[in-house]
C-alpha cells in the first residue's frame, strides 16, 4: 500500500478543484491555488502541463496512487480493445477500495484503502486486504460482519453529498455490492471533469 505524505485538501489546491466533491475543501471558497502568489499565477499553461495536470487529477481523485502502479493501468489500458482513456477508467474503478467507496462504506476513497489493508473486506467470500486486488464483472464485495457497525461505516452509508452509482447493486442492510458491469467515463460519477485522453497523451509522447 503506498502513502499518502500530501493532505488531501493540498491536492484540492494545487488541482484548483474539489475532485472529490467534498462540502469541506477548501477550493469552495478560495479556487486559487496555494501560497502567497498563489492568486497571480495565472499564466497560460503549456499542452504538457495541461496533460500533466490530467494525470495528476486522475491519480489524486483515487487516493494518490503510485507513479510505477498508475503506468501500469495505463500499459494495460492501451492493450485492450477500444479507447484506451475509457479502458484506463474502468481499470481505475475496478479497484477494491474504488468499490468500497463508491458504494458507500466509507466517507473517502482514503478511508477505503485503509479500511480494506485493516482487513474488514471479503470478496466472494474470502477476505482480501489489498486495495488495488482487481474485480471482476459479477464479484461480490462485502462488509465483515464485524466491522458493519463501526461509526465511519454507519455515517458513510448516510452521507448525501454522493450516490452509487448504478453500475453497482448495493445492498447496505446486508453491507455488500455487487458489480453488475465495468463503467465508461460518462457512467463514473465524477464531480469534475476527468481528461483520461489527455493521460493517455502524456504517457504516450
Amino acid at each position: 500500500m503506498s502513502k499518502r505524505t500530501t493532505s488531501k485538501y493540498k491536492i484540492d489546491r494545487r488541482m484548483g478543484q474539489n475532485i472529490w466533491g467534498r462540502p469541506k475543501s477548501p477550493v469552495n471558497k478560495r479556487e486559487y491555488g496555494p501560497g502567497q502568489h498563489g492568486q497571480r499565477r495565472k499564466g497560460k499553461t503549456s499542452d504538457f502541463g495541461t496533460q500533466l495536470k490530467a494525470k495528476q487529477k486522475l491519480k489524486g481523485y483515487y487516493g494518490s496512487i503510485t507513479e510505477k502502479q498508475f503506468r501500469r493501468y495505463y500499459a494495460e489500458a492501451v492493450r485492450m480493445r477500444g479507447d484506451s482513456g475509457e479502458n484506463l477508467i474502468g481499470l481505475l474503478e475496478c479497484r477494491l477500495d474504488a468499490a468500497v467507496y463508491r458504494a458507500k462504506f466509507v466517507p473517502t476513497v482514503f478511508a477505503a484503502r485503509q479500511f480494506v489493508s485493516h482487513g474488514h473486506v471479503k470478496v466472494n467470500g474470502r477476505r482480501v486486504n489489498v486495495a488495488s486486488y482487481m474485480l471482476k464483472v459479477g464479484d461480490v464485495v462485502e462488509v465483515k460482519e464485524s466491522s458493519r457497525q463501526m461509526v465511519m461505516v454507519l455515517e458513510a452509508v448516510q452521507l448525501a453529498e454522493r450516490d452509487v452509482p448504478d453500475y453497482f447493486d448495493v445492498d447496505h442492510s446486508k453491507m455488500t455490492a455487487k458489480m453488475t458491469r465495468v463503467p465508461g467515463l460518462s457512467e463514473v460519477p465524477y464531480p469534475v471533469q476527468m481528461e483520461p485522453n489527455l493521460v493517455v497523451e502524456f504517457y504516450s509522447r
